[in-house]
């Protein structure tokens, strides 16, 4: 495809409209997958594309709020979502020495708004919306290197020599978008660009993610509630909060977050563009490994009882950026992210 970008907006809309238009994803994290299955439903033409070569099951729990589990019912597949998940009637504040400080609740919230909401493992999850798209639509180890767009197409080049057309172009590939670099280095050239959307990303807070191995009622009395367990802990002398929260699967879900300082950022900063992963994760666990927890026993539990019974190749470090951009879309591109259509993420990252 030649692009043209002089022909803009110059389209013939009779046949525009005849058409529907061929959606070209980036990203098969939660956001790109959720895209395309609400296009799949749609009868919406798409592809799918991720860099990486195979999926990691990494990550720790969802929480989906009353409002977010409703998603599940527009696209049929509540039930399913339901058996995967764990139901929460309240998140527990509680501080260092064990001791609940106080309760939200949501109970009655099914009535108000028609769901309920659920703790459920992200791997699972993230299977389950990936089970809604036919697997010809996602394309693995498609790294892009160039994008183009104009009045009649875009055209996305990648690392192995292939090329994909299509009429739009979404970014759905995280923080470092290769399609957010690209679209902003072309805004920058006609200074379309505003200052502030050139600036790096920064970042304050890192966090650790895992989640146990099924574990028995003797280990972690909690799991046998019918209701997830859902606690959070506040510390009163260092820059850390750490949560727990039951699952469906007889899981533990667990993580903590640093809160950055200067001269934390600038200890952290190595880890910002690495892979995620248990190497990255080692130092961190040390740290947090004596951090109370409640099991619900009569069992005095830290992070490093879970820690033991996690897979370890499972454990990740996530930096997390935070900010907003002012630019998120040009001519035929847009940009998208876990944050824009999952507004109660709990412990959650991409691929």
């Amino acid at each position: 495809m030649e692009i043209n970008p002089a022909v803009t907006f110059k389209h013939d809309r009779s046949i525009m409209y005849a058409k529907r238009p061929k959606v070209l994803i980036v990203g098969a994290g939660l956001a790109g997958l959720t895209l395309g299955m609400l296009l799949y439903k749609a009868g919406i033409p798409f592809e799918i594309y991720e860099r990486a070569a195979k999926v990691k099951p990494l990550g720790s729990a969802m929480y989906f709020n009353c409002t977010t589990a409703n998603l599940f019912k527009q696209c049929g597949i509540y039930e399913e979502f339901v058996a995967l998940g764990k139901y929460v009637s309240s998140i527990k504040m509680c501080n260092e020495n064990r001791e609940l400080e106080f309760s939200v609740d949501f109970e009655g919230h099914e009535e108000l708004y028609g769901a309920n909401g659920y703790i459920v493992s992200r791997p699972l999850i993230y299977d389950l919306i990936l089970r809604q798209i036919p697997e010809e639509h996602v394309h693995l180890g498609k790294k892009v290197l160039t994008m183009q767009q104009g009045g009649n197409g875009v055209l996305i080049r990648f690392s192995d020599g292939s090329e994909a057309e299509g009429d739009i172009l979404v970014g759905a590939d995280g923080a470092y978008s290769a399609v957010r670099q690209g679209m902003y280095e072309k805004l920058k050239k006609t200074n379309k660009l505003p200052a502030s959307d050139a600036l790096p990303l920064p970042f304050s807070t890192v966090r650790l993610v895992g989640q146990t191995h099924p574990l028995s009622a003797e280990e972690f009395p909690d799991l046998t509630i019918d209701k997830s367990q859902f606690r959070n802990f506040i510390a009163t002398d260092k820059m850390y909060t750490w949560s727990t929260s039951t699952t469906a699967q007889n899981t533990v879900c667990w993580g903590a977050i640093l809160f950055l300082d200067e001269e934390t950022s600038k200890d952290n900063d190595a880890f910002r563009n690495s892979e995620w992963g248990p190497e990255a994760a080692a130092a961190m666990c040390e740290q947090v490994k004596d951090f109370p927890i409640i099991s619900g026993g009569d069992k005095i539990l830290t992070l490093q009882d879970l820690i033991d019974r996690s897979p370890k190749e499972f454990l990740s470090k996530v930096m997390l950026e935070e900010k907003v951009f002012k630019t998120w879309f040009d001519c035929r591109t847009v940009l998208i992210g876990d944050g824009m259509l999952y507004l109660s993420i709990f412990f959650s990252h991409t691929l």
